[in-house]
């Protein structure tokens, strides 16, 4: 039981290095990002295809869920072309402290999703966040359109997890995850052809952003949302939080050990990524303690 335990905290740790590495295969790509979130989606769901006729896994769609996902496509697709030119425009290091925002952006929008009340403690934080990325968009000003573009990004993937809060309540969480990256590929598809840019050149790419092109789909995108949906089933909530805030540490590391200079940053930039970073973390911790005491709760009430 505990080596089964650890075997599966370690695949935890695995697939956040994954999701990491998805920001440094998004800078060593050399196509703009719209062609690269095309192939990344157009590969992905390939790939989840293949998974779904090796499980035999039905691909039975109803009306409403073609446009819950469709919608929820088009927000995916969006997030990840802004969160890839952010890299392109800026670096790892920046777009991946701005993306962290995105627990305060839910923190907000949860609220009129789930019709809960929004709560002082968020509030605070979040006035604290803006802080943060205010210290870093003022000191990196060479910087400041990627930390623009990471913003956008950083709401629409917030938008895209309250919607799937939703949807996984009614939907197989595998079906949900191949119809939203069908739908994406196509409205990405779409944009390109009227913009056109379709043609047989678009589909010549180097060797070397076929190879990486292949990792970021097969590994970064479809086998780790497999995966991350399966340890949900062994790994707690509260560990699972804390694993995932260590991604931006894992990507900022592999990006100055891989670009070196071009990841070096002013002091004030790590001053403000250490107040994004801390503040995440913190209210990660809350609220985590928060749903146990729940969970305490309802325990003792259902024993009375």
């Amino acid at each position: 039981m505990q080596e089964n335990k650890l075997k599966n905290y370690l695949l935890l740790h695995f697939i956040v290095f994954i999701w990491g590495f998805t920001a440094i295969l998004g800078a060593l790509i050399s196509i703009d990002a719209i062609p690269l979130v095309f192939f990344r989606m157009a590969l992905a769901v390939i790939f989840i295809v293949v998974y779904f006729i090796l499980k035999k896994k039905s691909f039975y769609l109803t009306k409403k869920g073609f446009l819950n996902f469709l919608i929820s496509g088009i927000i995916i697709a969006s997030h990840w072309i802004f969160f890839f030119k952010a890299i392109k425009v800026s670096n790892v290091s920046v777009a991946l402290v701005t993306m962290s925002t995105g627990a305060f952006f839910t923190s907000f929008l949860e609220p009129i999703f789930f019709k809960r009340n929004l709560k002082l403690v968020e509030i605070i934080f979040g006035v604290i966040v803006i802080l943060g990325l205010s210290i870093i968009f003022n000191f990196e000003s060479a910087y400041q359109l990627g930390i623009i573009y990471a913003l956008i990004s950083s709401f629409l993937g917030s938008l895209f997890a309250v919607l799937n809060g939703l949807f996984v309540k009614k939907y197989d969480e595998n079906s949900i995850s191949l119809y939203q990256l069908f739908f994406g590929t196509l409205f990405v598809f779409v944009y390109l052809f009227f913009a056109g840019k379709i043609t047989p050149e678009f589909f010549i790419l180097s060797k070397l952003d076929w190879m990486y092109l292949f990792v970021l789909s097969s590994i970064c995108t479809a086998y780790a949302f497999i995966a991350s949906v399966k340890i949900m089933k062994y790994i707690s909530p509260y560990t699972l939080m804390l694993t995932i805030n260590l991604e931006p540490v894992y990507a900022i590391f592999l990006a100055l050990l891989i670009f070196g200079e071009k990841e070096k940053m002013n002091p004030e930039f790590y001053l403000g990524a250490f107040i994004v970073l801390g503040v995440i973390l913190l209210n990660g911790i809350l609220k985590n303690k928060e749903v146990l005491k729940q969970k305490i709760a309802q325990r003792l009430a259902s024993k009375k």
